[in-house]
């Protein structure tokens, strides 16, 4: 879901959020589908995709709507029935929805005990988008607690599980939470190939506010190695495409990025002019965190134009939301401004204690920049080690492919050999085929010739055979029998 897949982009949460007018022909075909829907699984999928595309101040009331009567199901019907599942995922999805809402909200306790249990029941019925989403919403809270080997062991288990099932959308987020966490630990180029990885993932996918969000963490990586002219070109390519799909949120970001990079090259002006717009959006979405940093950024501009009224109202207003979310760092910036506003007015006693404000703001944070050097450190060794062991590694498969491939080339060369002396064998068996069937014709061609002379002798012996017979009785006939001589003879 569009809601439950929480983007974090240096430490400030984007929630994707449609106007457009396309979208607003999408949200009344929903209600009308609502309206009209004949089963109860039927209207929590309208309800679902309702959440997911609402605007702010809506989206939450559906989520409700979506919460309440997938309870209500599971109550009244067994695990073996046929929609039980379906009805436990829309619970979990609910959940995770209002745990996203108290995570915007700067509610981080609220945040997680939604997070875990939306996390319980779909490890419960195996629900693996939705897991890696909770896994993902649960590693954002810890990033912005500052424990980031935990965010990174959460963002990679989500990592692996959107790979798993090959949602594309969710592996672009999870690179470019992981590339996050790598610049909050100050390793840039790793951020930078985690950013890029995610971009050209969602680029191929065509997910608009996937590329805005990568595009805004590019240019802020791009904007701590002071690379200022690659920074901006990808903060306007990000903010006009967060104005096209209507995201405020990231819109807001952007806006407030441009401002940051104005004010470091001295154009105080044209900065305030863009913190003031992201302001604007800021407080009309409820992005209390949001509205806190532009509130900072803005009095750290006025002060600079020597508007001192103007510097003080809007970091005091700073402050407060800082302590009202539990934000070290905008305490720290908001009180680091009014003590140097404070100066100026020559109000030293509020300046004082603005400044000791700021001293323990500062060293909270720097003990926490203490540990992430550490932590830091860490990493790169594992990392270099794992690069080293991954670097023999590709030296041995290396090695082994190529004799594989020698191994198959000879295999090759054997078999091209036993096809030419087949095809030969078979050539002389063929031309032996061929004699031999020519001289079984001569032999029966000789036959049937020895065949016709012994006829022809036959007959020629049987002429004779009956000449000598004829003959033979010729003489019988003319000589007179021995009878008749005896009988002469006796007579005499």
């Amino acid at each position: 879901m569009k809601k439950t897949l929480y983007i974090s982009i240096i430490g400030i949460y984007q929630l994707a959020i449609s106007f457009c007018f396309a979208q607003d022909r999408i949200l009344d075909s929903l209600k009308l589908e609502l309206k009209t829907a004949k089963s109860d699984i039927a209207r929590c999928n309208t309800l679902s995709q309702l959440a997911e595309t609402a605007p702010d101040g809506e989206w939450e009331q559906y989520n409700l709507q979506l919460k309440t009567l997938a309870e209500t199901k599971l109550k009244a019907i067994s695990a073996n029935h046929s929609d039980y599942l379906m009805f436990k995922k829309h619970l979990a999805a609910s959940l995770n929805n209002i745990g996203l809402s108290y995570d915007s909200q700067g509610n981080v306790g609220k945040a997680i005990e939604y997070y875990d249990k939306g996390l319980k029941i779909q490890e419960e019925i195996g629900d693996k988008k939705g897991l890696a989403t909770s896994l993902n919403n649960i590693a954002v809270i810890y990033d912005g607690q500052g424990n980031i080997p935990k965010a990174l062991e959460f963002y990679s288990k989500g990592l692996k599980i959107q790979e798993e099932i090959g949602h594309k959308d969710g592996i672009g987020y999870s690179l470019n939470n992981i590339g996050s966490a790598y610049k909050k630990l100050g390793d840039i180029s790793k951020a930078l190939e985690y950013y890029n990885r995610s971009l050209k993932i969602q680029e191929a996918s065509q997910n608009k506010n996937g590329i805005a969000t990568s595009l805004n963490n590019i240019g802020s990586a791009y904007f701590m190695e002071n690379n200022f002219a690659k920074a901006i070109a990808c903060f306007e390519k990000s903010t006009l495409i967060q104005e096209e799909i209507g995201n405020k949120e990231g819109l807001a970001y952007g806006l407030n990025n441009i401002g940051a990079i104005y004010n470091h090259q001295g154009n105080y002006s044209k900065a305030l002019d863009y913190f003031e717009k992201s302001l604007k959006i800021r407080e009309e979405i409820g992005d209390k965190k949001g509205t806190a940093y532009s509130l900072n950024n803005i009095g750290s501009n006025y002060y600079k134009l020597k508007k001192y009224e103007k510097a003080l109202e809007s970091c005091n207003k700073s402050l407060e939301l800082g302590k009202e979310i539990g934000n070290p760092e905008n305490i720290r910036n908001a009180a680091n401004h009014l003590t140097q506003i404070y100066k100026a007015l020559g109000n030293y006693q509020s300046a004082v204690l603005n400044y000791e404000l700021y001293i323990r703001m500062r060293d909270s944070i720097s003990n926490q920049e203490t540990r992430k050097a550490s932590i830091k450190n860490e990493l790169k060794y594992e990392y270099e080690k794992k690069a080293a062991a991954d670097s023999v590694k590709v030296v041995e498969e290396k090695k082994i492919t190529a004799l594989r491939f020698k191994q198959e080339e000879n295999q090759r060369y054997i078999l091209y050999g036993g096809l030419l002396l087949t095809l030969v064998f078979g050539g002389v068996m063929f031309n032996r085929f061929r004699i031999t069937k020519k001289q079984k014709h001569i032999i029966e061609d000789q036959k049937i010739l020895v065949e016709k002379q012994k006829q022809v002798v036959e007959e020629k012996q049987k002429e004779i055979m009956d000449s000598i017979r004829y003959a033979k009785r010729i003489q019988q006939s003319l000589l007179p029998t021995e009878k008749f001589i005896n009988r002469v003879l006796n007579k005499k």
